[in-house]
């Protein structure tokens, strides 16, 4: 690593002040990205700052919504009792992401922030149309994702909370990494009153995004039979040592498949 400034603000306001103040300053959420970043040196920032005291963790039910907080742990998500209620989906993609180590140190603001294109949370937060909340303003999801790692969020802006809308049914099925559990392709299906999104993380070249072919078909028919025969072009998806483009291709479609199998159960 190389030497930096360290800080641990016990406010929102004054880690924004340091971000804001020091365009080199980066903010430090759970880390399962950013630590190993740094001890590459692929980084160099002048300060880092800890999110961990400005007390952004926490789930709540407010209405139609499920409210919860940046620094809320992938454990705590998927052992909450709101979430296994309202969006069981949710829960069931949290309890799945990496190991326990990285499940109770990891967080969903720092997942979303950083946009990994192997990255679970984005895929669940694009299909359910959930809204990320900032120290400055409010983001739609169809807005919040501008390619890998890339975010629409400002220097020096933080994610504070992340509002997900209670959908009719939804369902996540993953094909994971057998090392790393990180998503080669991962399916999220979810239908709402305004009709049905899925979204694919794990395959695309610019990251998640949503499938609209797929959407359509279950449209008229929310079933597996609904989406034979449709298949997924390679040229625009991820090829590597793990598996081709084509590869991803095909473990789209058979995703998908159990994933709208879950959600119909």
């Amino acid at each position: 690593m190389y030497d930096f400034e360290y800080s641990k603000p016990s406010t929102l306001a004054d880690a924004v002040n340091v971000l804001v103040t020091d365009g080199d300053a980066k903010a430090l959420a759970g880390g399962m990205t950013f630590i190993p970043v740094l001890k590459q040196r692929l980084n160099k920032p002048s300060a880092i700052v800890d999110l961990g005291g400005i007390g952004l963790s926490g789930i709540k039910l407010e209405g139609d919504k499920l409210v919860i907080g940046a620094m809320t742990p992938h454990g705590t998500v998927a052992m909450s009792p709101d979430v296994k209620k309202s969006i069981p989906a949710l829960a069931d993609l949290a309890g799945n992401i990496g190991d326990r180590q990285v499940r109770y140190r990891g967080t969903i603001g720092g997942s979303l922030a950083n946009n990994d294109p192997s990255a679970c949370y984005p895929s669940a937060v694009l299909a359910l149309g959930a809204t990320i909340k900032t120290d400055q303003r409010e983001i739609g999801a169809e807005d919040f994702f501008q390619g890998m790692f890339t975010t629409a969020l400002n220097p020096g802006e933080l994610i504070t909370e992340v509002h997900f809308p209670i959908v009719e049914r939804a369902a996540y099925m993953k094909f994971a990494n057998p090392a790393s559990r990180y998503a080669m392709v991962g399916v999220f299906v979810a239908k709402t009153k305004s009709g049905v999104k899925v979204a694919v993380t794990g395959a695309g070249q610019n990251g998640v995004f949503r499938h609209k072919e797929f959407e359509y078909a279950l449209n008229k028919s929310f079933s597996t039979a609904a989406l034979d025969g449709i298949k997924t072009p390679a040229d625009t998806l991820n090829g590597d040592i793990h598996g081709s483009a084509e590869y991803r291709a095909h473990l789209i479609g058979v995703m998908a498949k159990r994933a709208v199998m879950a959600a119909s159960a």
